[in-house]
């Protein structure tokens, strides 16, 4: 069942504007597969555009293939023979309408065949021949960026607008998949903020349904998703595949990560740099110290839906390959919740610079952890500064069926005077739970309809 095309007004505003120009232009949009760049790409095109959606085959067949798809815009264009892409581009140029625009999708299986063509189309652009807007798409991060963004690449420079199309945010799936807000927050918990995989769940009667239906079944859509993923952006995906595994599931120091794999923590810095870069694991450090010297950086898969496959699917492989489907997922139902406790607590935080808590604006926030001024352990689980920094708020964050907001705010009391960083700005605090209560007046309750309002 397909979603109705939901949000990305800040990207079709940006192409819309540039395609609206009388000057031809390049334009660059990539982003991980099933993010809805075609779905973006086939809203904003005319009928007079042209889109092509590149394959694997063979240069000739590619060649003949994209002629063949001009030829439904352009008459008699798919009946020639054209023996190279410039012989193709050259006619194209000449035979097109002034303000066309070319839709290269999944343009870097096209330059694996054919590495001149980005030379082609350098060349096309900077000598003026060019009377077509070109757009080119691509799944693979790591060749798109190659191709665009390297300063030694031949297209750097030249596009109008580089767009990279990221996740939705929660907010987007309560609409898209008819939940209400505590349903949803356990649906993004799960499929994180890829349409796609909204699309596919939406076809179930339920969550349980469509996680093993789409994920557990050995022969489901997405059950080995995340090797395709790596395939797609990584030159080789065992190391990324290991470094997943072992940060899902606990080690995320990276001293404990090069210790498991048997390497040198130096032989990591570059592969957890490029995960960082594709969106699948972040940095994390205590709030108030810098991410540069702090000594209590870890890391944390930072997508739902890989962080779910990497703790359910992945140890439970032997048992899914035996199709005891039913059996694995009975017994990860407290993996489950307190994945999504999890992810709710990163989504209070990431809420926070979203709301208007006690009438004050906020910057993003932060976990804090450490020893506090009694010397021992502890951790808040949400702590912000205002943007005028007179103010600092401590929140506590439960996912509970009914939250002792008595007890939590007298534990947030003792945290907050325990926190060793004491400072003269006024301490709001709030909790972020299910219960349906706006706020008692000495603090503030937060609930998912107002998280997944404030993150959209």
């Amino acid at each position: 069942m397909r979603l109705h095309f939901m949000n990305r007004t800040k990207e079709i505003a940006k192409l819309k504007r540039v395609l609206a120009s009388l000057d031809p232009s390049l334009l660059v949009i990539y982003g991980r597969r099933r993010c809805g760049k075609s779905t973006l790409l086939q809203h904003i095109a005319k009928k007079t555009d042209i889109y092509f959606l590149a394959d694997q085959q063979e240069v000739p067949l590619q060649i003949q293939s994209i002629a063949m798809e001009i030829g439904r815009t352009i008459p008699g264009f798919g009946q020639v023979n054209y023996p190279s892409w410039e012989v193709l581009f050259s006619a194209l140029q000449r035979q097109a309408e002034s303000g066309t625009t070319l839709i290269l999708d999944e343009f870097p299986y096209l330059a694996q065949k054919s590495s001149e063509l980005p030379s082609i189309i350098q060349k096309l652009i900077d000598t003026q021949q060019n009377r077509t807007n070109i757009i080119i798409c691509g799944s693979s991060q790591r060749m798109m960026q190659g191709l665009v963004l390297d300063a030694s690449a031949p297209l750097y420079g030249r596009a109008a607008e580089i767009i990279k199309v990221r996740p939705l945010e929660p907010g987007w799936i309560k609409e898209a998949l008819t939940l209400n807000s505590i349903e949803a927050i356990e649906a993004y918990s799960v499929w994180g903020g890829v349409p796609r995989y909204w699309e596919l769940a939406k076809n179930y009667g339920n969550q349980e349904e469509a996680c093993k239906e789409i994920v557990l079944d050995r022969d489901g859509v997405l059950h080995n998703e995340p090797m395709r993923l790596l395939l797609d952006n990584m030159r080789g995906a065992s190391q990324p595949h290991s470094v997943l595994s072992l940060i899902a599931n606990g080690s995320n120091r990276l001293s404990e990560i090069a210790g498991r794999l048997g390497k040198p923590a130096t032989s990591l810095t570059r592969p957890l740099a490029n995960l960082i870069e594709l969106g699948y694991i972040r940095r994390d450090h205590p709030f108030g110290e810098s991410p540069r010297s702090s000594k209590k950086t870890i890391y944390r898969l930072e997508d739902p839906f890989l962080l779910f496959w990497y703790r359910i699917v992945l140890p439970n492989h032997s048992l899914l390959e035996r199709n005891l489907v039913d059996a694995v997922y009975a017994e990860s139902q407290n993996r489950i919740k307190a994945q999504t406790a999890e992810i709710w607590e990163e989504m209070a935080r990431k809420s926070t610079a979203h709301l208007n808590i006690a009438d004050i604006r906020w910057k993003p926030a932060q976990r804090w952890w450490g020893h506090g001024r009694d010397g021992k352990n502890m951790e808040i689980d949400v702590i912000a500064e205002s943007l005028d920094n007179k103010f600092l708020l401590f929140g506590e964050v439960k996912w509970e069926e009914k939250t002792n907001i008595k007890a939590t705010i007298s534990k947030l009391t003792k945290s907050v005077a325990n926190f060793p960083n004491q400072t003269e700005q006024k301490i709001i605090m709030a909790v972020w739970c299910k219960n349906n209560k706006i706020k008692n007046g000495e603090y503030w309750i937060i609930n998912p309809r107002d998280v997944l309002s404030g993150l959209k």
